[in-house]
């Protein structure tokens, strides 16, 4: 099945996500390539980020299936990576994706990382993984980046000054659909 659809699931406590990060700037650009649509929305749950209501939202509402790319930036690089563990993507892109909830009482609260993570079912389910890190991310330290790279064989785009992409533009990813465009 061809690339048809992107659906971009940010990071918690994002609010009103057309004005936050590059979220908005990617979606216009992604809408400019020739027969890809791009879904944009506000999550319910937003702060929290529970992967019971992230979830089904990712399927009823984003409408992420074969025909899709899912770009999870933070807690949606987790969000996208266990809906991946159970539904069948074209492919997900990971913006600081991580492993465990770091200590924090909101990031266990969640539920992503009540469990190990299944990288083989993920790998089976999603035809490309690319990933983005930057060893200096203020927030999530460098070996839990390098851990999702290692378990699911990723292509992985490491940096050492971009932080939590928390930048207003990011060519780099919209390169990345472009090539799974031709794919």
């Amino acid at each position: 099945m061809p690339l048809k659809r992107a659906a971009i699931v940010p990071g918690n406590g994002a609010g009103n996500i057309e004005h936050c990060n590059w979220y908005g700037w990617a979606k216009k650009r992604i809408d400019e390539i020739p027969d890809v649509s791009c879904a944009l929305k506000n999550m319910p749950d937003p702060v929290t980020a529970r992967e019971s209501i992230w979830l089904p939202f990712m399927e009823k509402d984003l409408k992420c299936d074969e025909e899709t790319v899912i770009i999870g930036h933070s807690s949606g690089a987790a969000a996208a990576m266990r809906y991946a563990e159970t539904h069948k993507v074209f492919a997900i892109i990971l913006v600081g994706a991580y492993t465990s909830d770091l200590g924090d009482e909101n990031e266990r609260e969640s539920g992503y990382f009540s469990r190990p993570w299944e990288w083989e079912k993920i790998r089976t389910n999603v035809k490309y993984i690319i990933q983005f890190g930057s060893t200096d991310d203020p927030f999530l330290p460098w070996e839990e980046q390098q851990e999702v790279a290692d378990g699911l064989k990723a292509d992985l785009h490491k940096y050492s000054d971009r932080g939590h992409f928390q930048n207003t533009a990011f060519p780099e990813l919209i390169d990345a659909i472009k090539k799974l465009k031709t794919n």
